[in-house]
């Protein structure tokens, strides 16, 4: 297999290129004219924003005189890497490490998890015990609870403002 597939695996073929140009002095938007490719469409594939599609990847390759299918497959592997990273996330938390009673108020089993995030971070945050917040870390992660956490303080200490003024 071939040295950059081994090394790169899994990374986007974008950033692998844009590591390339920088080491052979090469800028984006002239290789992109002379590929006769929009300098945008290579500057959201570098950014890893937008996926190499093969026809694009073999100009490349031509050009800078690569193995004809390295970023293709690079492609490929980042794409099961996606993929396998979709599957891992689950659609709900563990049920199990949450308890029914933190939710007395709806059926635990109907919960929009994607939708109603807001809501469900709240409460754990505020009722429930480290197993159940460890779970929702894992479930949303901690950017996404710190926005929602912060919002909230935010909204409380706005209301208690409001409050002291009338």
């Amino acid at each position: 297999m071939n040295t950059v597939i081994v090394k790169y695996k899994g990374i986007h073929p974008g950033i692998v290129l844009n590591r390339l140009l920088d080491k052979m002095h090469i800028s984006q938007r002239p290789f992109a004219l002379m590929i006769g490719e929009y300098p945008q469409t290579l500057n959201a594939i570098t950014k890893g924003r937008r996926k190499l599609n093969t026809a694009l990847a073999l100009k490349i390759e031509k050009q800078l005189e690569l193995q004809e299918g390295t970023l293709a497959l690079l492609q490929t592997y980042f794409d099961i890497e996606e993929e396998k990273r979709k599957a891992s996330l689950s659609k709900t938390p563990n049920l199990l490490l949450l308890r029914k009673s933190l939710f007395w108020d709806t059926d635990i089993n109907k919960i929009d998890w994607d939708k109603q995030y807001r809501a469900v971070i709240q409460r754990v945050f505020e009722r429930g015990n480290d197993i159940e917040k460890n779970e929702v870390k894992r479930f949303y992660g901690k950017s996404k609870i710190d926005k929602v956490l912060a919002l909230n303080k935010r909204q409380s200490y706005t209301i208690y403002r409001n409050q002291q003024t009338s």
